[in-house]
């Protein structure tokens, strides 16, 4: 068990990263950046616009760790621009592919399946700055199944691991 901190949360029901980098993101909504989500199990998260969808239901859900954000790229660089849904302080979300956890702001735990990294794309260079795509390699955060209903507050949480990754290939 870990002691770690939510420290954003992102929901949006537009998906803005999406045709060719060079032409910008498309404008979203103003109320992405929440301070509650509800999880639903093997569907995401809800008003995302992932949510339900079939093709995204292994990775419905992102998490980061803040530690992994560029900042010496773009020093206010947060969850708008990595277009991640749970942004963590003081865990190592990369680490974990393959495991399944939990994390319990307080309400009971959510327990995740850590299904695979979530790659970096050349959108980082245009959202974060120049270099962020590299910058990010290996440590940009990990798509999951929510494996039950639940919700994620800002503030502490604890973290466990429920069960390890497996060996890798």
């Amino acid at each position: 068990m870990t002691e770690v901190a939510v420290l954003q949360l992102l929901v949006s029901p537009a998906h803005r990263l999406s045709g060719r980098p060079a032409d910008g993101p498309a404008p979203g909504p103003d109320d992405e950046s929440v301070t509650r989500i509800e999880v639903r199990r093997g569907l995401g998260l809800v008003g995302d616009r992932y949510y339900g969808r079939a093709a995204h239901r292994d990775a419905s859900v992102t998490l980061m760790s803040a530690e992994n954000l560029p900042r010496d790229i773009d020093p206010g660089a947060d969850l708008r621009h990595t277009r991640r849904n749970v942004l963590l302080g003081g865990v190592d979300i990369d680490g974990f592919v393959g495991a399944t956890i939990s994390l319990d702001c307080g309400a009971g735990p959510v327990v995740l399946a850590v299904n695979r990294p979530a790659r970096p794309c050349a959108w980082m260079d245009v959202t974060i700055g120049p270099g962020a795509q590299r910058a990010l390699r290996g440590k940009g955060g990990v798509r999951c199944t929510p494996l039950s209903d639940g919700v994620l507050t800002l503030g502490p949480a604890t973290f466990r691991v429920l069960s390890e990754p497996g060996p890798t290939r």
